[in-house]
C-alpha cells in the first residue's frame, strides 16, 4: 500500500456539513481517501490499522486550497477550438461541427482528446463526461493522461452519417471498465433533430441491456424545440419521457428551454441535468431556468460543453458564469451563492454520474486538486474565512490557479507540470491532426 499525504492546506471537504479544515490534512492510501481532518498529519496516529505502508509521499499544501476535483458533466473533445465560432448553433453544427467529426481518423481523435484532457487536467478537472466519436481512441487518450472519463457516442439516425447504437455497443465492449475502471461507456444521443422516438426507445433498451447510463442533448435551443413540435407534436423532453429515455442514470445536457411540465417530468424521473451557461451564452441559445430547476429539487451539475463553444475547458469560468448570468437575468444578487456553485461543480456532478467522488471524506475515491492562493487572484484573503475562499474560487480564480491534480490517488499534475505525458508532443500532434481533418473537408 502506498500513501500520499496532503498536509497543512485549507481543506474544503464538500461533505454534508460543508466542513472546512484550515491547516488540515488529507490522507490517501492507494486510490482511496482514508482520513481527512483538522491539524497537521500525525504519522503515528494515522498508521494504526492501515496495514503495511510501502511508501509515504507528503505534499506540502501551505497556501493551498484542497478540494475535490471538478466534474465536467457535459463535454465534447475539441478538435477545432476557435474555428468558425461566429455562427449560431444550428448553422455551426451543419457547416463546421458535423463535417469535422465525420472526417476524424484514429490519430486525430486521439490527439484531440489528449489536448482536451490536458487542458482539463490543468484546470483542475478530474472527470469528464465526453460525448464524441471514435471512443476507443478517446479511451486511449484518457488512460494515457490519467483522467477519469465517461464516454458516449454521437448517435443519430443513419442518414446523418454519425454514430449508430451498434457503434456505441462496440465501444462499450472495447473500452468500458478499462484503465482500472476509470473509463466508462454510456449510450449517447446527439439530439432530437437528428433522432426519432424509435431511436430513443432503442437507446434506452441498449442502456438497460448494458447496465449503463445515457447522455443526451435536450432543449438546447428554440429551433430544436420547434423542430420537435413540428416533427413529433411534442417538446423534446416530452418526447424523451414518452420514449423512456429519462431516468436517474440519464444526463440531460443544456435544458435551456424547459417548460414547467418538462421540469416536472425531470423531477418525476430523477433525471440529472448538466447546466452549461457559458456555451449557451456564446451560441446565443438563451439562459436556462436554473432557479426553477433547483427549486424543483433537480440535481444539477456543470459542464463547459465543447471548447469550440467556450474556447477553453476552464470550469472555474463556468462556475462564474453559472452565478453571474442568473443574477443579471433575474436582477437578484442573492441567486447562486458561491458555496452552492462549487457544490454543483463537484458533488452534484459526481452524483449525476454515480461516482464515489466529489467530496473529501474517508472511503471516497481520491480525486483531489490543490489551488494556489498565493497570487493576486486570491488577494486579499482573510485567514480562516471560508466564505472568502468560496468567493475567490467562483468569482476570481481561473484554471491557472490549479497547482496539483490527483486522480485515483495518482498525481497527474504537480506545480502545473503534467507528469503523465509530454505536453509539447500533445500540442504538436493536436495541431497536425486538426490540419489533416480540415484538409479532408476542403477547409
Amino acid at each position: 500500500m502506498s500513501r500520499l499525504v496532503i498536509d497543512n492546506g485549507a481543506v474544503l471537504t464538500m461533505d454534508d456539513a460543508r466542513s472546512v479544515h484550515f491547516g488540515g490534512h488529507v490522507v490517501i492510501d492507494d486510490d482511496r481517501i482514508t482520513a481527512v481532518g483538522a491539524g497537521r498529519y500525525d504519522p503515528a496516529g494515522a498508521s494504526a490499522g492501515a496495514g503495511v505502508i510501502e511508501a509515504t509521499e507528503v505534499i506540502d499544501a501551505t497556501g493551498m486550497v484542497v478540494l475535490p476535483g471538478l466534474i465536467d458533466l457535459h463535454y465534447h473533445t475539441a478538435i477545432g477550438k476557435g474555428y468558425s465560432d461566429h455562427l449560431p448553433l444550428w448553422e455551426y453544427l451543419e457547416t463546421c461541427w458535423y463535417p469535422l467529426i465525420r472526417k476524424l481518423d484514429a490519430e486525430s481523435a486521439y490527439w484531440a482528446a489528449a489536448a482536451s484532457y490536458l487542458e482539463s487536467v490543468k484546470c483542475g478537472v478530474t472527470t469528464v463526461n465526453d460525448m464524441y466519436r471514435r471512443l476507443p481512441d478517446l479511451g486511449r487518450a484518457a488512460a494515457d493522461i490519467g483522467i477519469r472519463a465517461v464516454l458516449s457516442n454521437d448517435v443519430a439516425l443513419d442518414e446523418h452519417d454519425l454514430d449508430t447504437l451498434q457503434d456505441n455497443k462496440d465501444a462499450y465492449d472495447a473500452v468500458h471498465g478499462t484503465a482500472a475502471g476509470r473509463i466508462e461507456v454510456w449510450v449517447g444521443i446527439e439530439w432530437l433533430p437528428l433522432a426519432s422516438p424509435a431511436l430513443l426507445r432503442d437507446a434506452r433498451a441498449l442502456a438497460d441491456e448494458l447496465g449503463t447510463g445515457i447522455h443526451v442533448h435536450l432543449n438546447e435551443s428554440l429551433t430544436e424545440v420547434e423542430n420537435s413540435k413540428q416533427r413529433f407534436g411534442a417538446r423534446p423532453t416530452e418526447v424523451a419521457y414518452d420514449a423512456g429515455l429519462l431516468g436517474p442514470r440519464t444526463v440531460a445536457a443544456h435544458c435551456v428551454w424547459l417548460s414547467d411540465t418538462e421540469i416536472a417530468l425531470m423531477r418525476e424521473t430523477g433525471t440529472q441535468i448538466s447546466h452549461n451557461p457559458s456555451s449557451n451564452a456564446k451560441l446565443g441559445n438563451g439562459i436556462a431556468r436554473l432557479p426553477e430547476m433547483l427549486a424543483a429539487g433537480l440535481n444539477v451539475g456543470l459542464g463547459h460543453d465543447a471548447a469550440e463553444s467556450t474556447n477553453n475547458c476552464d470550469m472555474f469560468e463556468v462556475m462564474k458564469f453559472a452565478s453571474l448570468i442568473h443574477r443579471a437575468a433575474r436582477v437578484d444578487a442573492g441567486l447562486l451563492q458561491a458555496p452552492d456553485v462549487v457544490r454543483m461543480a463537484t458533488r452534484n456532478g459526481a452524483a449525476a454520474l454515480g461516482h464515489d467522488t466529489g467530496q473529501l471524506v474517508a472511503g471516497a475515491k481520491a480525486d483531489v486538486i490543490l489551488v494556489d492562493t498565493r497570487s493576486p487572484m486570491f488577494t486579499p484573503l482573510l485567514p480562516g474565512d471560508r466564505s472568502h475562499i468560496y468567493s475567490h474560487l467562483v468569482f476570481a480564480a481561473n484554471g491557472s490557479a490549479v497547482d496539483t491534480t490527483i486522480v485515483d490517488g495518482r498525481v497527474l499534475m504537480r506545480g502545473r507540470e503534467l507528469l503523465t505525458m509530454d505536453e509539447g508532443e500533445i500540442l504538436r500532434n493536436a495541431n497536425a491532426g486538426f490540419a489533416r481533418v480540415i484538409a479532408r473537408i476542403g477547409g
